[in-house]
């Protein structure tokens, strides 16, 4: 049985971004641990869960009964209460201005060899879920691309959704300082898809009992934090390529060991194309 880590957002996951890879992996009959930071339940965007939401840059409709439904039962299920906590298992890269700066380094690396080779040997892929929260805990997660290093160095499937593939960009090895994906061709979320106004963000962290500002559950940030697009383009270099296929109403791209989705709608081919990697060796899709 192949073994599979999903890493999610704690604040706020897009549901059918989860549930169309997970459906395919569960019926392949695939293991799955979840993963959030700091090991806290994630929690699925509302509008995720909202069928008929329209989706303003697109104005359509991009919840459908069905992912609405299932995003719902999945919640309110226990499959999520208990994630692995990322915060506990990776370590935390040292500061340049620690006294021991030297010797701690060469403990933070002894440890990630260590999981790598030991622990991370023992799953087969890695899956980052999108969705908007992606933007605040998963993006500029040191941990978190360590565990994607980790999954680099053993040459297994790397699939990223959304917001998600932002890891990619800014995941890289500390001493060389160059994207992973130098070089290579990936998707994700297009600038002809960012919103304008009311890029939210909502989970355990924006709860605080007192219904003004963090307290809420819900945050309008505005326009995302950053356009990804463009980040990704520059993240490929010269010899890679950043693939949006807007107007196309999926896009998702094969490079391995990367499998990247631009957004909602490409979730479901995201979990087929990994199968397709995972089963049938695939390579190249898409470009």
């Amino acid at each position: 049985m192949k073994k599979l880590i999903f890493v999610l957002s704690e604040w706020g996951y897009w549901g059918e971004e989860l549930i169309g890879p997970l459906e395919v992996c569960d019926q392949a009959g695939y293991e799955i641990t979840f993963l959030t930071p700091t090991g806290q339940k994630p929690t699925p965007l509302a509008v995720s869960m909202q069928p008929g939401f329209t989706d303003p840059p697109l104005g359509r409709s991009v919840t459908s009964e069905y992912y609405a439904q299932k995003t719902k039962e999945v919640h309110e299920s226990d499959r999520l209460n208990n994630p692995k906590n990322l915060q506990d298992w990776f370590p935390l890269r040292p500061y340049p201005s620690s006294s021991t700066y030297l010797r701690d380094m060469e403990a933070y690396y002894k440890t990630l060899d260590t999981l790598t080779n030991e622990e991370l040997i023992n799953y087969d892929a890695i899956v980052v879920v999108g969705g908007s929260g992606a933007l605040v805990d998963l993006a500029n997660n040191q941990r978190l691309h360590d565990l994607i290093l980790g999954f680099y160095r053993l040459d297994k499937p790397i699939a990223t959704e959304c917001y998600g593939v932002s890891c990619l960009a800014f995941a890289r090895d500390f001493r060389e300082k160059t994207s992973l994906i130098w070089g290579k061709h990936v998707t994700g979320h297009a600038i002809d898809y960012d919103y304008i106004d009311d890029t939210g963000f909502e989970g355990p962290h924006a709860v605080d009992g007192s219904n003004t500002g963090f307290g809420n559950g819900y945050i309008n940030f505005g326009p995302p934090f950053y356009p990804l697009e463009f980040i990704l383009r520059d993240a490929v270099g010269p010899d890679g390529a950043y693939i949006g296929r807007v107007g196309h109403e999926t896009s998702v791209v094969v490079d391995y060991p990367f499998i990247t989705s631009r957004s909602t709608a490409s979730s479901a081919e995201c979990g087929e194309k990994l199968i397709e990697v995972l089963e049938k060796g695939l390579k190249r899709y898409n470009w």
